[in-house]
This record gives structure tokens, sequence and C-alpha cells, in this order.
């Protein structure tokens, strides 16, 4: 299994919404997803009382003496992928859950309050030795505050953003916000729009990291699943084609 943990000092960052769309966005590249939750606001849990569809399933996780033993059940249940949510600052399950990482993603809004504030996230994944990644989010669609931001956040963490600043950059638009509020991700509320495209490339850019391939098996049951609904969609349009006729 391969934890992904997402963090930073700032509020406000998106972390909860990137999460849901990175869970969303694997599971249908067909990997087994938990979300896990650490932040006590509760964004996940609210979000799954609001969804229809129970997968992925969302797991409160609110002390840090339970994060370790937890993701080791998990791991040894045959699970895939867990990605954490965590609560804004330096919490000790936020500490715990990075220190369990396989990769910590860390977000941060084009502005120098933000970017600021990724420096004591950034400290203890380099503390832990634990591969992290910058994900500029909610950025302008252009525009030289994109350059500026990724300029400034090499300068704060004094290295070379190549190989550590995840790609694309996630801009802000409705989709994301709206997808959140109706209980889905933003790969199912709008999977052809500019967003879930953006979602869907960041996961690959994550799955490319951390070298991460879904299991043949499930991709089998997936294929077939969906063959399985064509075929009954055709049957049905082709029954209804016989009705008229007659």
């Amino acid at each position: 299994m391969h934890t992904i943990v997402l963090a930073t000092q700032k509020g406000g960052s998106g972390k909860s919404t990137l999460a849901i769309g990175l869970a969303l966005a694997a599971r249908q590249a067909g990997f087994t997803v938990r979300l896990i939750e650490t932040d006590p606001q509760g964004t996940l849990s609210s979000w799954q009382r609001r969804r229809s569809d129970k997968d992925p399933v969302v797991e409160p996780i609110y002390h840090a003496a339970n994060i370790e033993p937890r993701l080791k059940m998990l791991a040894e249940s045959g699970l895939q992928l867990a990605i954490v949510d965590t609560a804004a600052g330096l919490s000790a399950a936020t500490t715990a859950a990075i220190r369990h990482s396989d990769l910590c993603l860390i977000p941060a809004r084009p502005s120098v309050a933000d970017i600021e504030a990724t420096l004591s996230t950034l400290s203890v994944a380099r503390a832990w030795k634990r591969p992290y990644g910058f994900v500029l989010n909610q950025t302008p669609i252009r525009g030289q505050r994109i350059d500026n931001a990724a300029d400034a956040l090499a300068e704060e963490a004094a290295l070379d953003l190549t190989e550590v600043l995840a790609r694309p950059l996630i801009v802000m638009r409705n989709d994301h916000q709206d997808s959140l509020a109706a209980g889905l991700a933003v790969s199912e509320f709008a999977p052809s729009g500019k967003s879930a495209e953006e979602i869907r490339g960041l996961w690959r850019w994550i799955a490319t990291r951390l070298d991460l391939s879904a299991t043949t098996n499930l991709l089998i049951d997936q294929v077939i699943s969906a063959a399985d609904g064509i075929l009954h969609v055709a049957a049905e349009r082709a029954s209804d084609e016989t009705t008229l006729a007659s």
C-alpha cells in the first residue's frame, strides 16, 4: 500500500478538495482507495454524507497514536492506496501521517502567505526523509502571478522545483466547490471539464512519481463492468425500438 498525505500549515489551501479529487481519479484508474480524515473539522465526512456512492470509504482517525497501526492494518488487508487529509497546522496527527507517508503533497495557493506557510511542513517531511511534492492550487488560468509563485516557492524552499512541483497546476474553477457540495468528485461532476482533466493529470504525475500500477484483476473487473453496462443500455434501446415498431 502507498500512503499519500496532503498537509500544509495554512488553512484554505484546498487539501480536502484535492484529497477527494485524487481519490476518485485513482479509483477510476483502477486502484482500491481509502480516504483517511485526521482533520476534526470533518470536511471529508460531511462530503460522504452527501454522497450516494459510499466508495471510497472515509475513515476518521483523529489521534496520532492510531495512525501507524491503522495504516498497517489497511496495508495488510490488501488496500492499494490511502489518501490522508490533515488539519491546517502541524498537529501530532499530521506529523504522524507525514512520518508514515510515501509522498507528502504540500498544496499552496499562489500567494506569499501560502508559500511561506509551506516551509514548516517541508521541514517535517525532510526531517523524516519522506518524499514530497508541491501543488500550486487555486491558481488563475494564466498570468505572471503563477510564475512569480513558482519562483517564490523555489526561493523559499531553497530547491530546484523540477522534480517536486506537481503538474499540472490546479486552476480555480467553480466545478471543485460545486462537486464538493453535491457529494461528488470533480471527475464525476463534470468528467469532461478542465478541472477533471487537471485532477486526472495530477494523479498521473503522482502515479509516475510513485511508480504505481493498478492490479490486473481489478482493471479486468472494471472493463467487464463497463462492457456489461454498455450491453444493458443497448438491450434496452433494442427493446424500445421493437415496442415502437410493433
